[in-house]
């Protein structure tokens, strides 16, 4: 993959600010996102060893990183998938095998330019300047952006891996440690002819919760509602027997088969096509209550993780609002609501779906950009 590069510059002319620094921890928080490990402690080791080679040749910040960010031979995929989107490379053909770099040529770390006169530098691609820009789109609005840039965001998608935490199960299974198995230990006694044994001890399983995504598709998310939607494929994409997903608009929809198809676009087609309400009114009280009826109440919300996506505009009553949002609370073990508006300066609450929903919600996140919806994958994690 780096090979394919070839000698990138590091920093561009007309972004004097960006820095490998920068642009290094943000493809390492891009890579704890994506499943990988980068912890503080190997994202530090990556820059000292990025001190020590040429920052000038992708290949040598490949090699970098892969050297000290990866632990498992499994993150090796995700690192490469994540290089290749993160600076806007293409993958590496199969079995093509990237040289690493030469500490003989190794050159001082210097997050300068270069040589504007340098062959090397003025006439390649310029490596950290394609980072920064994605760097920079990971904070841009979604509803700003242009064709382009959404095609960008759709690859970085692919790098989302929500997952929730898991609970302990009513079944035991052996272990080390733990409570006494009385039973078990009665067993091994007589097994022993009465002489005393080791006790047997147990411990409770632990299972993973559900995700639940209940997305607002009315008329005023319009903007947002293709980001949700992505973000919600990906997560059905990392836990698919333990996530659901459904619309809310004047009615309630559930797409969850339709977000299991493997590819993107197509689950977002399908899904879209499933919606009867888009871009439609909105009656959150009434669709909450519905789910809440129908699926909620029946197990689907039972100690699972719910996400409700929406702005807070409630053309019914925002007490219906607020009292099936306490409904959806006592069932589920951690309600978030994501409101994109939360991103942008000035924000306060003040809608009356969102004032009757606040006192009965754990979290309020943005939702605004791929930077918020990376947050929220932390805190779907947290709950």
């Amino acid at each position: 993959m780096a090979a394919q590069l070839g000698s990138l510059s590091l920093v561009e002319r007309d972004d004097p600010g960006a820095s490998i620094i920068e642009v290094m921890v943000g493809f390492a928080r891009t890579l704890r996102h994506a499943g990988v490990p980068a912890s503080q402690e190997r994202l530090q080791a990556m820059i000292a060893a990025l001190a020590h080679l040429d920052v000038t040749l992708a290949a040598d910040a490949y090699w970098a990183g892969r050297v000290t960010l990866c632990s498992d031979p499994e993150d090796l995929e995700r690192y490469d998938m994540a290089f290749a989107l993160y600076f806007g490379a293409q993958r590496a053909t199969e079995g093509r095998r990237i040289p690493p770099p030469s500490v003989a040529r190794a050159a001082p770390f210097e997050p300068a330019g270069g040589d504007p006169h340098d062959e090397r530098t003025s006439e390649q691609p310029k490596f950290a300047a394609q980072a920064s820009r994605h760097e920079l789109l990971r904070h841009k609005d979604v509803s700003a952006l242009n064709p382009a840039e959404r095609a960008q965001l759709k690859r970085l998608f692919a790098l989302l891996a929500p997952r929730v935490s898991a609970r302990r199960s009513h079944r035991y299974r052996s272990a080390s440690r733990g409570r006494v198995d009385l039973a078990q230990s009665v067993r091994r006694l007589l097994r022993a002819g009465g002489e005393p044994s080791q006790l047997a001890r147990r411990r409770r399983r632990t299972k993973p919760r559900r995700l639940v995504l209940l997305m607002d598709v009315s008329g005023s998310m319009t903007p947002y509602a293709e980001a949700l939607l992505r973000f919600a494929h990906a997560a059905t994409r990392a836990a698919p027997a333990r996530t659901e997903s459904f619309t809310l608009g004047t009615r309630l929809t559930r797409v969850t088969r339709e977000l299991r198809l493997r590819d993107p676009d197509r689950a977002l087609a399908a899904a879209a096509r499933a919606v009867p309400d888009w871009s439609g009114g909105t009656r959150l009280g009434d669709t909450l209550k519905a789910f809440s009826d129908r699926w909620g109440q029946r197990g689907l919300a039972r100690g699972a993780v719910v996400v409700l996506c929406s702005d807070g505009w409630e053309r019914g009553d925002p007490t219906e609002l607020g009292e099936q949002v306490r409904r959806l609370a006592r069932l589920a073990h951690a309600v978030v609501w994501v409101n994109p508006h939360k991103g942008k300066d000035g924000f306060a609450p003040a809608t009356g779906g969102m004032v009757a929903a606040l006192p009965h919600i754990d979290s309020l996140v943005a939702g605004h950009s791929f930077a918020a919806l990376e947050e929220l994958v932390q805190v779907i994690a947290d709950a």
